[in-house]
């Protein structure tokens, strides 16, 4: 029986590439937030997770929060984001970057009348469509049990900063 060799100098080149297009990706409305998957954990192989989020007019996408095992990047595309970061708050207009490297406390929200639309992007991924979809099933129920949130949180990388102010909702 021969031996089958292997090439230790060339590279075995695939087509993998992934084109999602406007108004495609699978989309959960979380009452009045829209996430939109455009890359998945599954597609990337947990490396990356790419998210449309659109937020109305005085809506909160997340209450300060951190993660110790992935970093969260935010491309503003329309509107003007609310930042959190640590102790500073930031007006972020469209084409602004925020990356947000683990261990560092932020939120964001949306404090304008107009529609805010952003991408989210997590690296890696840690199966983030599990915590959306968590999310959605969480926000279907009234009232919303702090537990499960606490526990969705942490399952998928999320630690609030102050477990009594946690829930997404204005006061």
């Amino acid at each position: 029986m021969e031996a089958i060799k292997a090439n230790y100098f060339e590279d075995q080149l695939e087509d993998n590439a992934s084109i999602i297009r406007p108004n495609e990706g699978e989309t959960l409305e979380l009452n009045t937030i829209a996430i939109t998957f455009k890359v998945t954990s599954e597609m990337s192989n947990d490396q990356l997770g790419v998210y449309e989020i659109s937020l109305p007019s005085m809506c909160i996408g997340a209450k300060l929060h951190y993660h110790r095992f992935m970093d969260e990047t935010f491309v503003v595309n329309q509107g003007i984001l609310t930042i959190e970061a640590a102790d500073k708050v930031y007006g972020a207009k469209p084409g602004t970057v925020v990356y947000v490297p683990r261990f560092t406390p932020h939120g964001f929200r949306n404090d304008t009348d107009e529609m805010v639309k952003l991408t989210l992007i997590f690296n890696p991924s840690q199966k983030r469509e599990g915590f959306f979809r968590g999310l959605h099933e969480t926000f279907n129920e009234v009232p919303i049990n702090p537990e499960k949130y606490l526990q969705l949180y942490n399952k998928y990388d999320s630690f609030p900063v102050n477990t009594s102010n946690m829930i997404p909702i204005r006061e």
